[in-house]
């Protein structure tokens, strides 16, 4: 019968020197309902998300030479997110060595993105902690690398733009708020309006609320006399 911790070893290309750590890198919360507590990997998430966010500010200080702080704060929000992490867990199958409850089982608890976001967190805090500074960079090169080359190579979308923009301007960030909801329930079509003080707000329309946004800040680029690249 195969170990579900040691096939996650082999795939992430590492061995632990405590198997204690990893098991519990790899425990919900809901493990042992019922039963006598067990350690969860709750402490670990909340280093690995510092750890990742070190090694993705410093990839993406590298990376793009000369951008200032606008331009990079977007870009790492979208590497340490919880869906980012979720999807490199489930890259290397984390969730089928899970110690999860049986209520947390029963709903789907092992795809879980919130689940697997977490526990990829804490599976970096775990092999930083047991392998030290070099084997979690080799980890999160091979996950992450390709993600920073895509951003590189990436055209930026109008929010980014606009947000990297008024950043370098020394405006506001920008705020969206939903002015109107049109058409019938089965195609409706949303105004949205965007805000980035000082300057006049300006409106978008779409088939999606983030539609619409994308549209609005198009438009006050536009109108400022910026192209997205």
């Amino acid at each position: 019968m195969s170990d579900p911790i040691a096939d996650l070893e082999k795939r992430i290309g590492y061995t632990f020197q405590s198997r204690e750590l990893l098991e519990r890198a790899l425990t919900h919360s809901s493990f042992g309902e019922g039963r006598k507590t067990h350690r969860n990997y709750e402490r670990l998430e909340f280093l690995g998300d510092r750890v990742l966010g070190l090694m993705t500010a410093e990839a993406l200080f590298n990376a793009f030479e000369g951008a200032d702080e606008g331009a990079l704060a977007p870009r790492l929000n979208s590497l340490v997110r919880k869906e980012t992490c979720a999807d490199v867990a489930r890259a290397v199958d984390i969730g089928s060595a899970l110690k999860i409850g049986r209520s947390e089982e029963k709903g789907g608890g092992r795809d879980k993105t919130s689940i697997l976001g977490d526990a990829c967190e804490s599976l970096i805090a775990a092999i930083y902690l047991d392998g030290g500074r070099p084997a979690v960079q080799a980890f999160y090169d091979q996950h992450w690398g390709s993600k920073i080359e895509d951003l590189k190579h990436k055209p930026k979308d109008a929010k980014s733009a606009l947000q990297e923009w008024a950043a370098k301007k020394g405006y506001t960030q920008p705020r969206y708020d939903l002015r109107e909801r049109s058409g019938p329930d089965h195609r409706p079509i949303f105004t949205v309006e965007v805000m980035v003080a000082p300057l006049d707000p300006e409106t978008g329309e779409g088939k999606s609320k983030q539609a619409a946004e994308r549209e609005a800040a198009t438009n006050l680029l536009a109108r400022e006399g910026v192209h997205v690249r």
